[in-house]
């Protein structure tokens, strides 16, 4: 069973930054495309960006050209760095799997707010 463990979110003003790392065990990373998601207070899960294993990408259309999903397959290593970041973008970020996901993990939470 591929076990995700997020790190690096935070508190952050406005307009600041964060680099989010997502670490997953197992061997099956490097053939699997992966994906950000975000929750919410009282909301669904929502899909933030998804990276294929070549590294082609997608992104939500509320944080194109402010984030950037990334991955280190000898790592087994996913990021999401986020810019110029706004209080709607207050969450609790998980990783996962784009599609048919493995177990959640505990998601690190982002707080946006000055």
């Amino acid at each position: 069973q591929v076990q995700l463990v997020e790190s690096g979110g935070g508190l952050v003003q406005p307009g600041g930054s964060l680099r989010l790392a997502c670490a997953a065990s197992g061997n099956v990373f490097k053939f699997s495309t992966m994906a950000w998601y975000r929750q919410a207070p009282g909301k669904q899960r929502d899909v933030v960006a998804d990276i294929t294993s070549a590294g082609n990408t997608n992104y939500a259309d509320s944080v194109k050209g402010r984030f950037t999903i990334s991955r280190d397959n000898a790592k087994n290593t996913v990021y999401l760095q986020m810019n110029s970041l706004k209080a709607e973008d207050t969450a609790v970020y998980y990783c996962n799997r784009r599609y048919g996901s493995w177990s959640w993990g505990q998601g690190t939470q982002v707080t946006v707010s000055s």
